[in-house]
């Protein structure tokens, strides 16, 4: 059990303890990773075409993401709502960086291009089937795991070199409230949806332990649970996102904590555009800090939840 979490965690470790200097190999770096999560997850949708009964497996898969979802989210909602009215943190958006995005099509565009690619590899799949190819589906399924390795290597070298030291996060206690809060509330979520899953408890807690990060939590739960789980991951932490960009500027002004929070781990990328053109520049440093700090969590978390 241990050692094969550790062979997972090996690479995510092995790359945080590299250094990069030079501009162009962080930006191969950040290529590697989109390139990475596209090819996994076309593997992912190759896999589910595997399936027997897939489309009785794709109406199940649909029901448990959203029951998934909205106890996670209602929990989320629920923890960062409290946690906002105790906070003393205020949206300021008069203070907004000229310039800053500001469509939500625009940013919903590329979360949705990766449905696009899951269900190319499902499209992809069920042809292989048809040509009587269904090895190929046992070794997309090998492929997919020695391209997470070197996935898990390039995010560790990620967030080594983010730019983010660990000292400053840690003193940040607005960003660390949030993120405690929000993984806390998400781990409640997990557990309270697992009997209605049909999981074990450990299992449910891993499928809400993405926090988001719906490229890596469907790929880490795909792999152990395999693929019809791992779809459920990523469609949950997927919906995540795409809600966030509603509810964001919603009641960002109101409630900042929990407009930042809600994001999970994409409040340091994808959701921060918006965070800073509808609540300030003020309220960035504590979105990069709490989607951090959640990204940093999420993958050892889940590994370890699925190995007990």
């Amino acid at each position: 059990m241990l050692s094969g979490l550790l062979i997972v965690l090996l690479p995510l470790v092995l790359g945080y303890l590299v250094p990069v200097r030079h501009p162009a190999v962080l930006t191969a770096i950040n290529r590697g990773v989109n390139a990475s999560v596209y090819l996994i997850l076309l593997l992912m949708g190759f896999g589910l075409a595997g399936l027997e009964n897939l489309a009785g497996q794709l109406s199940r898969m649909g029901g448990q993401a959203l029951t998934l979802f909205v106890l996670t989210s209602a929990c989320n909602l629920a923890g960062l709502w409290w946690l906002s009215c105790r906070l003393k943190l205020a949206a300021d958006p008069s203070r907004v960086v000229p310039g800053a995005p500001t469509s939500k099509l625009a940013a919903m565009a590329g979360s949705l291009g990766l449905v696009g690619v899951v269900l190319l590899g499902v499209t992809l799949g069920l042809a292989a089937g048809w040509l009587s190819a269904a090895p190929l589906h046992a070794m997309a399924e090998t492929l997919a795991e020695w391209v997470l390795y070197v996935l898990l290597a390039l995010i560790g070298c990620q967030l080594r070199n983010s730019g983010m030291p660990l000292r400053q996060i840690l003193l940040n206690p607005h960003g660390l409230a949030i993120a405690l809060t929000l993984a806390a509330t998400s781990l409640i979520g997990g557990l309270l949806a697992a009997p209605l899953l049909g999981l074990r408890w450990n299992e449910g807690l891993a499928m809400a332990a993405g926090f988001g990060w719906y490229s890596l939590s469907g790929i880490l739960v795909g792999d152990a649970l395999g693929p019809a789980l791992g779809a459920v991951a990523f469609f949950n932490d997927l919906t995540r996102e795409l809600v966030a960009f509603v509810l964001i500027p919603l009641v960002i002004r109101r409630h900042a904590a929990l407009a930042i929070g809600y994001g999970g781990a994409t409040s340091m990328d994808f959701t921060l555009p918006v965070i800073q053109q509808h609540g300030g520049v003020g309220c960035v440093p504590v979105a990069v800090v709490s989607g951090f700090l959640l990204s940093l969590l999420s993958p050892p978390l889940i590994l370890f939840l699925l190995t007990l």
